[in-house]
């Protein structure tokens, strides 16, 4: 059968189509013609639709570029967790000591087993601390904790149970804050009285202060500083004493561009601000505000989150909290404007937002009277 089959609907064409399929062909016979098409209504025609006047988008004649990829340091242990220390710090009985001639604080310090500090404060000395033969000088009694190679101020603090503060402050400990391997340091408190959990849960509460002052590891005889990296490919081990630049080279920029939500100083509520907040949209660059090296970048402060704390040279420090992203790590040297973290609202942030801080040795210094007027 060669002729076109007329279109049919429903049911019967169907049947009729599969009994045509399959019935042979064969010679002289032909199957009955279909039964004629089931007259039906015509569908309504769609309606048009609307038109659109506005001329086709013009193709792109490139592709958009793609953000270049940013590498991000692998999280390493602070050097404070990096070597535990072991509280086993024998207690010293307060004494009376006569010098004898030649005989310098060191030594004294070093005969009796405790530290050159504390006794130049009981005593009243000033450095260079001169002595005359037959002078009293007090010992004060306490425990006196040798320092070993790599250990850091926090984890002594941790160990004995008191605050980093106290032992900075009873051994007189000045800039940069680094201890030396064989150096005792007194541990305030009563030395025949364990601390208690509260004290010892305050003592693991860091700060700033705590990080800037007991965060770097004790040197070994005749340890020299590393240099600091260029990239935070390279990792440095976190018992490696990062030297800092000598110098702040230029003034401070503004970290990041937004509006200042909080000022330094006290607050409504009596508490304190140490820096500026400044609302910025989440995964905004931040950028470093001078040239310097990365002295720590991690999350070990849990009301500021992300933070990164970067030296500058002459007792200058920044810190930047409540970051998602941190792109560089400790010991990486960075340069004014380099993009250092991504903002956002980590910590205890009310929003998305950077805390931005400025110190002068441990003091905080307004921010504002820093930077540039906008």
């Amino acid at each position: 059968m060669t002729g076109r089959w007329p279109r049919r609907t429903g049911g019967v064409a169907l049947a009729a189509l599969a009994l045509g399929g399959c019935i042979p062909s064969v010679e002289g016979y032909a199957p009955a013609d279909p039964p004629p098409p089931v007259a039906q209504q015509d569908a309504p025609a769609p309606a048009p639709l609307p038109r659109d006047d506005r001329p086709a988008p013009r193709p792109l004649l490139r592709p958009l570029p793609r953000p270049l990829p940013v590498a991000t340091p692998r999280p390493t242990r602070p050097a404070w967790e990096a070597r535990p220390v072991i509280a086993d710090a024998p207690a010293v009985a307060e004494q009376v000591h006569i010098v004898a001639p030649g005989e310098g604080l060191a030594q004294i310090a070093q005969t009796t087993g405790a530290a050159v500090g504390p006794i130049a404060q009981a005593n009243g000395l000033v450095a260079p601390y001169d002595l005359r033969p037959g002078q009293r000088l007090v010992i004060p009694g306490g425990r006196y904790h040798r320092v070993q190679s790599g250990e850091t101020g926090i984890a002594i603090a941790r160990a004995y149970g008191v605050a980093w503060s106290r032992i900075v402050t009873a051994n007189q400990l000045a800039e940069p804050y680094i201890l030396r391997a064989g150096q005792r340091v007194l541990i305030p408190g009563d030395p025949g009285r364990p601390p208690s959990v509260a004290e010892r849960a305050a003592a693991f509460r860091l700060d700033i202060d705590d990080i800037l002052t007991g965060g770097e590891p004790a040197t070994a005889p005749r340890q020299a500083p590393v240099r600091p990296v260029a990239k935070p490919g390279r990792e440095l081990p976190p018992t490696a004493v990062v030297a800092a630049p000598a110098r702040l080279q230029g003034g401070f920029a503004w970290p990041v561009d937004g509006q200042i939500v909080r000022r330094f100083g006290p607050g409504r509520s009596g508490e304190r601000n140490d820096g500026i907040k400044i609302a910025v949209p989440v995964s905004t660059p931040i950028h470093a505000t001078a040239d310097g090296v990365v002295a720590y970048a991690g999350d070990g402060i849990a009301a500021l989150g992300g933070l990164i704390i970067i030296r500058h040279g002459n007792g200058w420090t920044s810190v930047y909290g409540h970051a998602a992203k941190l792109l560089v790590a400790r010991g990486q040297s960075v340069k004014r404007g380099q993009t250092i973290a991504l903002s956002g609202d980590t910590g205890f942030a009310d929003r998305p937002e950077l805390h931005f801080e400025l110190r002068k040795g441990r003091t905080p210094v307004d921010p504002l009277s820093q930077l540039p007027r906008r």
